[in-house]
């Protein structure tokens, strides 16, 4: 995840509005990375940091496109420090990705058969009903669910 840079910053009006959920979002991420993993696979220590960033992340874009609560400037500043996923956001923004749970499971690269991660598949078409992404722990993030 980016650094989010806090030195010498200007802050927008209306900082002061989500400054403290994002604070508390930083301190769970920060207790996320240096959280034992003794007794969990390799794969299953990064999935509470993809979560927490997926919260951040959804948080101002909820703000800014749903709720109209925050200003283009705050907006782009958020973005800007790191606050959020840049990429993820525009992928919300598609048609078809608007649940999307990270960038990985849409990256075809890093899957069999150069397809899509099996949290992708509707509910209604999958075989087994209870799935976890080995890549984030997201139990389905397909639009149609």
């Amino acid at each position: 995840m980016p650094k989010i840079k806090t030195s010498g910053v200007k802050y927008p009006d209306g900082w002061e509005l989500i400054e403290p959920t994002l604070s508390e979002l930083h301190s769970k991420m920060r207790e996320a990375e240096n959280d034992p993993h003794d007794g969990r696979r390799k794969c299953e220590a990064l999935w509470p940091i993809f979560k927490i960033n997926h919260q951040r992340s959804r948080y101002l874009y909820d703000l800014y496109y749903n709720r109209k609560e925050i200003s283009q400037e705050l907006y782009e500043f958020c973005l800007d420090q790191g606050h959020a996923d840049r990429n993820l956001i525009a992928k919300w923004k598609k048609q078809g990705y608007e649940r999307l749970c990270c960038l990985r499971c849409i990256q075809t690269r890093d899957h069999n058969f150069a397809t899509t991660c099996v949290c992708r598949v509707p509910k209604h078409l999958r075989e087994e009903q209870v799935i976890e992404c080995v890549h984030c722990g997201c139990k389905g993030c397909a639009s149609g669910d």
